[in-house]
């Protein structure tokens, strides 16, 4: 990486740290350093909560013309997503209406949408995550399956690795609509070295008022977002997710009684202390998110290795940044690349992962499109 080069990718970091650290220095920028901070905020997906944010502090209008409609649309688009994101929920529901007592807790996005948490404000919502419990998969995958929703087309091996291995069913779309429902019975992979227990949390899920929908306590929707960021394979770009593990942990902290001396506690009966420390140390180093210091000391017993918390020290912060638009470059994209590997590594035993690699790469870069697909038995 040159010099040049260098002093773009942290302008970038610069201008995006300020937006999430101090919203209401965005009008006083440059209108260079405006433009690239809209850019660079619509790439991580948090453009709508930035104009919300400078809506509520009333000053979205002393922006230029152009830049208020950007942020504007962003508004609209979010608002959008989330009347397709309720009006799934409820379908979902009126589709299940006679099935039972089928316990269905909302995850991530939805679930930060019903119990109104902070993150939820300018978000845009691509899908709907609920958790089943795995005994009700199948009623439930037919029952949508009656009602108009079908799974995504995905190669047999896809399928197999869904269905044998994964923690989610093949993702679903409705004939008529474009949000995908994604069913999951787990918030890890079966495979994955680390156990978190569905039925702890099915215990702990908490309801909603007026909704036939259930989320999870708060220190256990704290740790599922850790989880999806540190765990869900793609890293790029998603600094989203951290913004998400701060606002909870901000917001649970200040409002939920007890929540901060149960949060260790949970983190290990749910068998996530490693992800639980990363999820700390990376929310408090890179947004300055206030750990209690008796939580921060009982989280060094999650710790990795020294070698290998240097190595996240270094690759974290990369992958979560998004690099200049206009001058990338460095070592971005083989740093992200471990940290891909490293999340697979954690979730399937060493053999697996191996055959898992292989036959992605082969389908990517040698198998032609319209080849046979060899799954494994």
């Amino acid at each position: 990486m040159t010099a040049d080069q260098a002093g773009q990718q942290r302008l970038a970091r610069t201008l995006v740290l300020g937006a999430l650290r101090n919203p209401l220095s965005v009008p006083a920028l440059s209108p260079p350093d405006l433009d690239l901070t809209l850019r660079l905020m619509r790439r991580l997906r948090l453009l709508g909560r930035l104009a919300w944010q400078l809506r509520a502090a009333g000053v979205l209008d002393s922006l230029p013309d152009v830049v208020t409609d950007q942020l504007l649309s962003a508004l609209v688009l979010c608002e959008s997503r989330v009347r397709s994101a309720r009006w799934e929920l409820d379908r979902v529901a009126w589709a299940l209406r006679d099935r039972g007592e089928v316990p269905l807790v909302a995850l991530k996005g939805c679930a930060y949408l019903l119990a109104c948490t902070p993150n939820s404000l300018g978000r845009t919502f691509a899908d709907v995550d609920l958790l089943v419990p795995e005994d009700h998969l199948p009623s439930v995958e037919n029952r949508l399956r009656d009602f108009g929703w079908a799974s995504k087309e995905v190669t047999p091996y896809d399928d197999l690795y869904y269905r044998r291995w994964a923690h989610e069913l093949p993702p679903m779309l409705h004939a008529e609509r474009e949000v995908e429902v994604d069913l999951h019975h787990g918030i890890l992979m079966r495979t994955a070295r680390l156990k978190p227990s569905p039925v702890l949390l099915f215990e702990s899920a908490r309801e909603v008022q007026g909704s036939p929908y259930k989320v999870l306590a708060p220190v256990d929707m704290v740790l599922h977002a850790i989880v999806h960021l540190f765990h869900g394979g793609e890293m790029d770009d998603a600094l989203r997710d951290l913004v998400d593990i701060d606002e909870l942990l901000r917001h649970f902290g200040a409002t939920e009684a007890g929540f901060w001396s149960t949060f260790w506690g949970r983190a290990e009966a749910l068998d996530l202390a490693r992800p639980a420390y990363y999820g700390l140390r990376y929310a408090e180093a890179i947004l300055g998110t206030r750990i209690p210091a008796n939580v921060a000391a009982q989280a060094r017993a999650g710790a990795p290795l020294p070698g290998v918390l240097s190595l996240m020290d270094q690759l974290v912060p990369r992958a979560l940044f998004p690099q200049h638009p206009d001058h990338p470059g460095g070592l971005a994209g083989p740093q992200r690349l471990l940290l891909y590997i490293h999340s697979h590594w954690v979730k399937m035993p060493p053999a697996m992962l191996a055959r898992h690699l292989a036959h992605k790469l082969y389908t990517r870069y040698v198998r032609r499109p319209d080849g046979d697909e060899v799954v494994p038995g």
